[in-house]
């Protein structure tokens, strides 16, 4: 579907690693090749024409995004990823926040950028880490999150969709039930955002994260929304210009209103260009046609997976398309690099969900994740390769 704007598929690829980032169709390149060549200039700097420009595409990009996922363009801070926002998240509201002996629930399946500014308020505050157990499909429900909330309870950090397990989480529920409790709700849309619709006020989460470059959209660049309320106590972790009104000693420090308080210095305008036209493109699409697709890709790869009996399936009732697996007695990169002969492109390892292993029992597994421009011809030339386990064992020597 759409291939034909993705010049990446001009080569001879098969590419199945769309949770770690995704091709850029020609409008993204486009839009940022325009930047660069006819309007170069700084935002939110300039007295001439065609700095202007550059504000009113910037700011215009902040619009895109707040309403692809219904919130107000100034709770939109723009980061150079998810990664950033979760830590701004962190340590410029929980930080001043928590007190010893709080507790901030998340689980074995959240990537690293959701587990590690927790780990590192919690060993600074003497804070209590809670994991909310996985069922028997490795999925969250909202049983479970209760399960692990006690008063003490003051967050509750997780991914809508994980990277690995591919789950998707009742994250309204989890908000309603939470907000009832006292409790913020932290979401890690990196991996929902950009493959199903996003309503932050129908959800009512306080803060999501994520990233341009899994959704189309330039590496470098991503988002952090929080309610208004919420931000307004965000403090920066970055100052100096753009983000000041003014300074005149260290007793006379005023900052701007949001959203420039939170983005100090000069920005990833070229990224944030792109990153609204990245929004264009995936709403031209449709996110619903986009979820419905990816959702018959994946049934398609399962049931192709299990006709071949050395193959274990990690996932199997994953909700999105994302794909774990394992082939007996092979290690999951010698799986990788055996298909990369073939140019699939998949990605093995721990996938930055290292503590993982605890509830799946296994360190490393081939994952596959995809995304609308993908095809089940692919699939059938991914499980053809995979289905020759003498030829990937002779290959491997």
């Amino acid at each position: 579907m759409h291939r034909e704007d993705f010049p990446m598929f001009k080569q001879d690829l098969i590419y199945l690693d769309n949770g770690a980032t995704t091709f850029k169709p020609n409008s993204v390149i486009d839009a940022m090749n325009d930047y660069y060549k006819t309007y170069s200039a700084n935002a939110h700097r300039g007295d001439y024409s065609i700095s202007y420009k550059v504000d009113v595409n910037y700011e215009d990009a902040r619009v895109k995004v707040a309403k692809f996922i219904n919130a107000e363009p100034e709770e939109v801070i723009f980061t150079s990823g998810a990664t950033e926002s979760l830590n701004i998240i962190a340590s410029g509201f929980f930080d001043k926040l928590l007190e010893p002996g709080d507790e901030i629930v998340i689980s074995n399946a959240e990537h690293a950028s959701n587990v590690l500014p927790w780990f590192n308020l919690a060993n600074k505050h003497n804070l209590v880490i809670k994991y909310v157990p996985l069922d028997s499909n490795l999925h969250i429900t909202l049983d479970a999150v209760k399960s692990v909330v006690s008063p003490k309870t003051k967050v509750i950090a997780l991914a809508e969709i994980t990277n690995v397990v591919g789950d998707i989480r009742p994250i309204k529920e989890i908000c309603k039930f939470a907000h009832a409790n006292n409790i913020f709700v932290v979401c890690d849309g990196a991996q929902s955002v950009p493959h199903k619709k996003t309503d932050v006020k129908d959800s009512d989460v306080d803060f999501l994260a994520f990233s341009a470059h899994k959704m189309c959209g330039p590496t470098g660049v991503g988002v952090l929304y929080g309610k208004k309320e919420l931000l307004e106590s965000v403090e920066p972790l970055s100052l100096g210009g753009g983000m000041n009104e003014s300074f005149d000693s260290e007793n006379e420090v005023y900052l701007k209103e949001l959203p420039q308080r939170l983005e100090a210095g000069t920005p990833n305008i070229a990224g944030v260009i792109g990153l609204g036209a990245a929004v264009d493109y995936l709403e031209s699409i449709g996110m619903d046609t986009i979820s419905i697709y990816e959702q018959k890709l994946k049934k398609y790869l399962i049931d192709k997976l299990k006709e071949i009996p050395y193959i274990q399936i990690i996932n199997e009732e994953a909700d999105s398309g994302i794909v774990a697996f394992n082939i007996d007695g092979i290690f999951s990169q010698d799986v990788a690099f055996f298909l990369n002969k073939y140019n699939v492109c998949v990605r093995a390892g721990n996938h930055c969900a290292k503590i993982l292993k605890k509830e799946v029992g296994v360190k490393n597994t081939v994952r596959v994740s995809l995304y609308f421009y993908n095809t089940t011809e692919e699939i059938d030339d991914l499980v053809e390769l995979l289905s020759n386990k003498d030829k990937i064992i002779k290959e491997m020597i």
